[in-house]
C-alpha cells in the first residue's frame, strides 16, 4: 500500500492523485518550487464546507439551544486547536509537502499548517467527488466533538475557563511555570499550571503560548472530571487528587 493510500484509507475517503497532492503543498514548498499552486485554494473551500456541515449539525441536534451557545459550539470545533488536534491523531503532518524551512523548525506539528491542512483535504473530498462525501468525512471527524457539550464551551479558550471554573470553586491563584528546551529553530515548551500553589495541569507545545493552553486544557479536564478530543493529554487524575484535595 503507497504512502497515500494509507492517508486516503485514515481518512476514509477517495481523492485522485492530483488533488490530493495540491491539498497538502503547502506554500512554504510552492515557493520554493518555483512558485507552483498551493492548497491555499482547496483549504478556502474545506473552510465554507466545514462551517457549514457543523452549524447544519448543531442546528438540527440543539433544536432548544440560543444562537450564542450555537456559536460558541462551532467555534469550538471549527477552532485551529481542534483541527490540528484531529490532523495530529491522523498522522497528517508526515503528509504534508514543506519547505526547507518549515522542516527545520518542525512545520508538520504546528497547529496553523495542521488546521489549514485538515481544511484543504475537506475541500479536495468535495472537487474529487460531490457535497455529501465531503460532509460525511466532516461529522466523521468533528463529530465525536460534538458529543462533549461541556468541552466545547470550555475549548474556545482553555485558559479563560481553567480561570473561571478556578474563580469558581475559589481554588486560589493560577501559575504558570514553563521551560524550553532544544535549538532555536525547534524549541519546545513544557508548561505546568499550578492552582493555590498545586500542580494542576500540564502542557507541551512549540511556543509558550501553546503549552499553557495546553495545561490548561489539561488542568480544565482534571477538574471538571470529563475528556474530550478537541485539547491534547488524558484526563487522568480525578478533580480531587487535581486540587489536592
Amino acid at each position: 500500500m503507497s504512502s497515500t493510500e494509507e492517508l486516503l484509507k485514515r481518512l476514509g475517503v477517495s481523492i485522485d492523485a492530483g488533488t490530493l497532492r495540491l491539498a497538502l503543498t503547502h506554500r512554504s514548498y510552492a515557493y520554493e518550487n518555483g512558485g507552483i499552486p498551493t492548497n491555499e485554494r482547496l483549504e478556502f473551500l474545506g473552510d465554507s464546507i466545514l462551517g457549514f456541515s457543523v452549524t447544519d449539525a448543531l442546528y438540527r441536534d440543539n433544536p432548544n439551544l440560543p444562537e450564542g451557545d450555537l456559536a460558541k459550539r462551532r467555534s469550538a470545533v471549527v477552532s485551529t486547536r481542534a483541527l490540528a488536534g484531529i490532523g495530529r491523531s491522523l498522522g497528517i503532518g508526515d503528509y504534508i509537502y514543506l519547505g526547507q524551512g518549515e522542516k527545520l523548525t518542525e512545520g508538520k506539528n504546528k497547529a496553523s499548517i495542521l488546521a489549514d491542512t485538515m481544511e484543504a483535504l475537506i475541500g479536495a473530498t468535495y472537487v474529487s467527488n460531490d457535497i455529501e462525501t465531503a460532509r460525511q468525512l466532516v461529522m466523521r471527524l468533528i463529530g465525536p466533538l460534538l458529543k462533549d457539550a461541556a468541552a466545547l464551551g470550555a475549548g474556545t479558550d482553555w485558559k479563560t475557563s481553567i480561570q473561571e471554573l478556578a474563580a469558581g470553586r475559589q481554588l486560589g491563584s493560577i501559575y504558570y511555570a514553563v521551560e524550553g528546551s532544544g535549538p532555536d529553530h525547534a524549541r519546545t515548551f513544557i508548561a505546568e499550571l499550578q492552582i493555590g500553589g498545586k500542580p494542576c495541569g500540564t502542557g507541551t507545545g512549540h511556543s509558550k503560548k501553546e503549552a499553557e493552553q495546553e495545561a490548561a486544557a489539561d488542568a480544565w479536564r482534571r477538574l471538571s472530571g470529563t475528556g474530550t478530543g478537541i485539547g491534547t493529554g488524558p484526563a487522568d487524575a480525578s478533580p480531587e487528587s487535581a486540587a489536592g484535595v
